[in-house]
């Protein structure tokens, strides 16, 4: 939920994209620090920054996610970003497949494809809307941030600052870049906030599920932001997505939605099952 707010903070700080990169996360490095510096004042069981090089490995990849998404947001609709971020769920799936061994149910699979044709209709529109890049970019980020949530899911270690101190690398390449094209900014109090509270509390949220559910089920929380980040957008500048990009989000919002009520059907028979075969 919190996430949701993320894009609209992006557009309304009015600025070019790696200005606002670098303002969002230096906000949320500095935030990260005093939090965890807080934390560790009052316990000594403080989760590490970076647990070890399977940290270091996923802090690479929300870093690269980081810088994807943010360039994203500049060349594509938020309908079309957001749409196809959530195609993680399908990357996570079959990932988990590929490297953990946990094998998708044939309805996954074919949700799997359902989404597959409702990014195809999203990009088939861009083709002629010039937003190839930015989807190309999204469909990046989806894949980065469904590889970090897999990897977390097999390591089990606590990855919630790791997701946060990643932005260390999209800071240092957009303040480069920033001081080569110079910085732009036109309200940079919506970012600092963006950075320094939404940002420390959605990834450090979503970087802590796989370690109580599994990876697909963490990345189809996304579902949420690909819902409501369209609708802010559409309230506060009057964004209408087109109608290749709805009939494509359509089936991709009620193809997650079908798989998640089938989940939550599956576990619901599976309880009485266990009751009786363990009355205790």
């Amino acid at each position: 939920m919190t996430l949701t707010v993320d894009i609209p903070l992006i557009r309304l700080a009015d600025g070019n994209s790696w200005s606002i990169l670098m303002m969002r996360s230096g906000t949320t490095v500095v935030a990260t620090l005093l939090i965890w510096l807080v934390w560790r004042s009052f316990s000594r069981n403080v989760p590490p920054l970076i647990p070890g090089r399977i940290g270091l490995v996923v802090a690479l990849l929300y870093a690269l996610s980081s810088i994807t998404f943010t360039i994203a947001v500049f060349h594509t609709s938020t309908a079309n970003l957001v749409f196809i971020l959530a195609f993680n769920s399908m990357f996570a799936a079959l990932l988990s497949w590929i490297f953990l061994k946990e094998r998708p149910k044939p309805v996954t699979l074919v949700t799997m494809a359902v989404m597959l044709v409702g990014v195809l209709i999203i990009v088939g529109d861009s083709l002629g809307a010039g937003n190839f890049f930015g989807d190309m970019l999204a469909l990046t980020s989806a894949f980065l941030i469904a590889s970090a949530i897999t990897i977390t899911r097999a390591s089990g270690r606590d990855m919630g600052f790791a997701a946060l101190i990643a932005v260390i690398l999209p800071f240092a390449v957009s303040t480069f870049l920033v001081s080569q094209v110079g910085y732009r900014v036109e309200a940079p109090w919506w970012i600092i906030f963006n950075g320094a509270v939404i940002m420390p509390i959605a990834f450090f949220c979503l970087a802590n599920g796989p370690k109580y559910i599994s990876g697909p089920e963490v990345a189809m929380f996304y579902l949420l932001e690909t819902v409501l980040a369209p609708v802010w957008v559409w309230m506060i500048f009057s964004e209408v997505p087109s109608t290749q990009s709805l009939i494509g989000g359509a089936i991709l919002i009620v193809a997650l939605i079908t798989h998640s009520l089938w989940q939550l059907h599956q576990g619901r028979k599976r309880r009485p099952a266990q009751t009786i075969r363990h009355p205790v």
